[in-house]
């Protein structure tokens, strides 16, 4: 070990910044569907050839089922999602998470099992598992499973893919330890540590062997 001190970990942003941050990722998150539904109907409005025209109405109603899962998504997983001390039933954080992150690259196997959690806990979960799908950048399969039961429950997600990666930059960030400054592409790991510190847990990224574990606990 070097006798050299790390850098301590950079500004946090106040609750403002966080916000307009959050903002930033979901907007982000949408310019691609709806600019895809834009040209489609720029098509449209060309009288194109008829086989110009199925080709505009099929990008279309694709991008704007993406565009929809995605703003699902993100209303679960970055919204308010109800009220203080609200619950969410994990069958809806399901079905939200297959719409978001099954894409023909990534499959999910989920073995939770359907009942009430903690708001937080639901959306600790859906950010946990947008924090997996970066540690297989050439797809792959992401399988959640419980720790422990009940309202205590947590959870540990196994991402197996080829060339299955850590990225460095999330466990800084999961970790507070990271000196760059929080901008909206570090958002999302900054906010899931804040969501498991409101939970009572912490958050590691780890190899294990081929495969990424991505645990709460």
């Amino acid at each position: 070990m070097s006798g050299t001190s790390s850098p301590g970990p950079g500004p946090a942003p106040d609750a403002l910044e966080l916000a307009a941050l959050l903002c930033s990722r979901v907007c982000h998150d949408l310019i691609s569907p709806v600019g895809a539904i834009v040209n489609g109907l720029e098509v449209l409005d060309d009288n194109p050839k008829p086989e110009d025209r199925d080709f505009a109405l099929d990008l279309i109603r694709k991008s704007a089922k993406t565009a929809s899962a995605r703003l699902q998504f993100c209303r679960l997983a970055f919204g308010a999602a109800g009220s203080s001390g609200a619950q969410i039933d994990l069958g809806d954080a399901q079905n939200m998470a297959k719409g978001h992150i099954e894409d023909g690259k990534v499959t999910l196997s989920w073995n939770l099992p359907r009942l009430l959690l903690p708001k937080n806990r639901v959306k600790l979960l859906l950010n946990m598992l947008v924090i997996a799908q970066q540690t297989i950048p050439r797809g792959g399969t992401l399988t959640i499973d419980p720790v422990g039961e009940g309202e205590a429950m947590s959870f540990r997600i196994t991402a197996a893919g080829l060339n299955a990666r850590v990225p460095q930059n999330i466990v800084d960030l999961l970790n507070a330890s990271s000196s760059n400054t929080v901008d909206a592409h570090a958002v999302q790991p900054h906010y899931t540590r804040l969501l498991a510190d409101a939970c009572g847990l912490k958050v590691t990224l780890a190899l294990d062997g081929e495969k990424v574990i991505i645990a709460a606990s």
